[in-house]
């Protein structure tokens, strides 16, 4: 009985291990995808789509939790640098292309700019003797003055004397005393008006008040009543709005874009949606140290006083047109210290980073004077994962060259 058992169990092991061997070597029991895959494509290496220095041998999961991609070595390109990335992923990283195109560029400058006050309507006030600020008309900056308006009285042992050697003057009868008396006042600062009034009451005034000179605002107050003020205080500064300055800023690469009298445009979001006309009126000699820009300055007519002071503005300067040029969009362009890129798409998937020399930049293009042509292809999204892992490909081919000359 026992014999029979030990011979049942071996034909069973036996039976188990046939079955066994015959499905692992029957070719049509493999899997389907995995056998067609692996013949139609060879997959190299499976890496993350967010991290292409993340590779491994096999599919997987990232750090991040993605699905890992695979990447495949066709046999048609061999060149270093060209990857070759599945269709499907390709779409599911979001990447898009844009033809590279050729034609003139219009010199166009975006840039930003402030307003500030037209310095030709500015009025300094200064007094020309020592004395103290008894009454102050204006109390605050940004007050609004008209012409003839009363700005401060000012108290001045100075001018107290003068006046007072002019009227002695008036009294000798003797016109060369009197003629240089007059002509003291008026080196003074006392106004035609006040002589005149002078002359009427023969009264000395012990405050001598002095008046605006044009309508606008203070831009600037310096005093108080009561300070004591010399020549070199500024007392105040008046300014008019009917007429502002623009200043902008352009970067140094273009800075030799820009001449007087080319258009220009400003928008402020003060007021979305309208767009201000005008003409640059002066380039700045020198370029700011700091920022290193050079200062535009457009002059504008400002009715209603819409424009105020230290606005923020957005500003496009129009210049000329180029030649014919090969540029790209922006956005295809990888910036390097010294070395710019761009991602070529080379159809069925495959794309190499190529070198390129740029040239001026207008709008959203950027001009390429050498590594592309017209007609070319360019990766606009997307291209510094394809660059990154088109250079780990050409270091690790530079690096097996090496190694086998070494050899």
């Amino acid at each position: 009985m026992s014999k029979s058992k030990t011979i049942l169990a071996v034909l069973i092991i036996a039976l188990l291990l046939g079955i066994a061997i015959g499905r692992w070597s029957a070719p049509g029991d493999s899997n389907p995808v995995v056998a067609t895959a692996s013949d139609e494509r060879e997959v190299l290496y499976w890496v993350a789509p967010m991290d292409p220095n993340y590779r491994r041998n096999e599919a997987g999961k990232s750090p991040m939790g993605m699905d890992l991609v695979p990447v495949y070595a066709e046999d048609v390109d061999q060149v270093a640098g060209t990857v070759s990335i599945d269709p499907t992923v390709v779409n599911n990283l979001g990447i898009r292309t844009a033809l590279v195109a050729g034609g003139v560029l219009s010199r166009r400058i975006d840039t930003v700019g402030y307003i500030g006050y037209d310095e030709d309507t500015l009025q300094h006030v200064h007094t020309r003797v020592d004395g103290w600020i008894e009454k102050l008309a204006t109390k605050a900056t940004g007050d609004p003055v008209r012409k003839g308006q009363l700005l401060f009285e000012l108290y001045s042992p100075t001018l107290v004397n003068a006046q007072q050697e002019y009227l002695a003057a008036l009294r000798s009868e003797n016109t060369v005393l009197r003629s240089a008396s007059k002509d003291r006042l008026h080196a003074l600062g006392v106004t035609a008006s006040e002589i005149s009034r002078l002359e009427k009451e023969r009264v000395a005034n012990q405050r001598v008040r002095v008046y605006a000179e044009a309508d606008g605002v203070i831009a600037h107050l310096g005093v108080r009543e009561g300070i004591y003020v010399t020549p070199a205080t500024e007392v105040m500064s008046v300014a008019r709005l009917d007429r502002v300055w623009v200043l902008a800023e352009v970067f140094e690469r273009q800075a030799a874009w820009v001449q007087p009298g080319q258009r220009a445009d400003v928008e402020l979001d003060y007021v979305p949606g309208k767009h201000w006309q005008g003409t640059v009126d002066y380039v700045y000699p020198e370029l700011d140290p700091e920022t290193r820009t050079l200062k535009v300055r457009i002059r504008f007519e400002n009715e209603g006083e819409v424009l105020r002071p230290n606005m923020f503005a957005r500003v496009a300067l129009y210049g000329g047109e180029t030649e014919q040029l090969v540029h790209v969009p922006r956005e295809a362009v990888i910036r390097g210290g010294s070395v710019n890129r761009v991602v070529l798409a080379l159809g069925k998937g495959r794309f190499r980073a190529q070198q390129v020399e740029l040239g001026i930049e207008s709008g959203d293009r950027v001009a390429i004077n050498r590594g592309v042509a017209v007609g070319d292809r360019v990766v606009t999204s997307g291209q510094f994962l394809i660059d990154s892992e088109s250079n780990i490909d050409a270091a690790l081919s530079r690096m097996g060259e090496h190694m086998e000359h070494t050899q």
